[in-house]
């Protein structure tokens, strides 16, 4: 009998386990799926899940510019998902071929859930922030109040728990009717997509998520924002290129195809940022359900003398870009993430990260093979300006 898991379905095995270990022995006692064990289908189109982020730009941008179909590949339409629970089951399940995903999450599908996926390329930098409601005034304010991520294994959780713990605030995860300490922040996952609403009703003080969900409560009035992610971690992940690892192995001319497109449409998106936003907003593509005015101030009038005056932004020497576009994965990013996410609170967390090593996450998660000959076609890192030896130190600072 074949035995498949979905992730809803692995988080009910890993609270009756205490680690990764017992997870992967219940898996190995199991008949895995063809797609499994490494077997990857034969001329399978390329089927691209996302969220409504513009996290997802260069893969939407890719579909609907025709890059991928320049490249002879077959794409379906684009395959939108709520929540990153959603798309890691579409994922799992074969539903789709190519997402985007949390860097943070890759290392769970991989290690926690035991389960070969690859990161083959960043998808895009920055992108995030931190909003609250209009009278929180400094990150000291968060005292005793619920904030909202999109998941647990997110940058976001990441760099709020860095701001938090600066300010002496300690996370938790304790339910809603239950009184917080003086000291205390209560999280929350909730979908990107209903977050605004969680504010406007007064359920949450504030959120840290991709955009456009920041610029939106901005322009409304409704919030505002109080921290980017870009000025806490300079020029970090968020959301990379995840594909199976079967398809990397056995299909390796389609994989560089993939990666070849979608490198393309992120050297195109760093150009025409204006038709950019139009694609992913309800005036064109309809990906991302904004209208292109809230997509352009996310892409296109980033005023940094602005966030600087209200202190979103304390390093504005950094010159950092609210969301910007380049491919190459830095493995010393990869490693510092690894090192994070050990002294970062996870709820239902299962003990893998405690015994994962950053030197071999670095060598294992990441493939960048692929992305490093689609750049080599279009001129290199310099075209993405990125230094010559593609190597960098992380910036973390509050």
């Amino acid at each position: 009998m074949i035995m498949r898991y979905n992730r809803r379905q692995f988080l009910k095995l890993t609270r009756l386990f205490s680690s990764a270990v017992g997870l992967s022995a219940i898996m190995s006692g199991c008949d895995r799926p063809a797609w499994w064990s490494g077997a990857a289908p034969s001329a399978q189109p390329l089927k691209i899940g996302y969220l409504p982020i513009t996290d997802a730009a260069p893969l939407l941008a890719a579909y609907d510019k025709g890059f991928y179909r320049a490249e002879g590949l077959t794409p379906e339409p684009p395959q939108q998902y709520r929540s990153w629970d959603a798309i890691i089951d579409a994922f799992i399940s074969r539903e789709v071929n190519v997402i985007h995903l949390l860097m943070p999450t890759t290392m769970l599908v991989r290690y926690g859930f035991n389960f070969p996926g690859k990161v083959v390329a960043w998808n895009h930098t920055n992108g995030s922030a931190l909003t609250v409601r209009p009278d929180l005034e400094q990150p000291a304010h968060l005292a005793g109040t619920t904030l909202a991520i999109p998941s647990w294994y997110s940058i976001h959780n990441v760099v709020l728990q860095i701001l938090l713990r600066a300010q002496g605030l300690k996370p938790t995860s304790k339910p809603s009717h239950t009184a917080l300490e003086t000291n205390e922040v209560r999280l929350v996952v909730l979908p990107p997509s209903d977050m605004l609403k969680a504010l406007i009703q007064q359920d949450i003080a504030g959120y840290m998520v991709a955009e456009p969900y920041n610029s939106a409560a901005e322009t409304q009035g409704l919030g505002k924002i109080l921290r980017l992610t870009g000025d806490v971690w300079k020029d970090h992940a968020c959301c990379v290129v995840f594909m199976h690892e079967a398809d990397l192995q056995h299909r390796p001319q389609w994989t560089q195809k993939v990666v070849n497109a979608i490198v393309k449409s992120q050297l195109w998106a760093r150009a025409n940022r204006p038709e950019l936003a139009h694609i992913l907003s309800l005036d064109g593509g309809k990906y991302i359900p904004y209208p292109v005015s809230i997509l352009d101030r996310v892409l296109n009038s980033y005023d940094q003398d602005y966030y600087t005056r209200q202190k979103a932004i304390l390093h504005p020497q950094w010159r950092s870009q609210r969301i910007d576009f380049q491919p190459y994965p830095f493995p010393s990013y990869t490693h510092a993430l690894a090192q994070e996410l050990k002294q970062t609170f996870i709820q239902d967390e299962i003990q893998f990260l405690d015994k994962l090593s950053p030197d071999q996450v670095v060598s294992d998660l990441v493939d960048d093979s692929f992305v490093r000959l689609a750049m080599r076609k279009l001129g290199g890192g310099q075209s993405f300006g990125l230094p010559i030896e593609l190597s960098r130190h992380e910036v973390l600072e509050t």
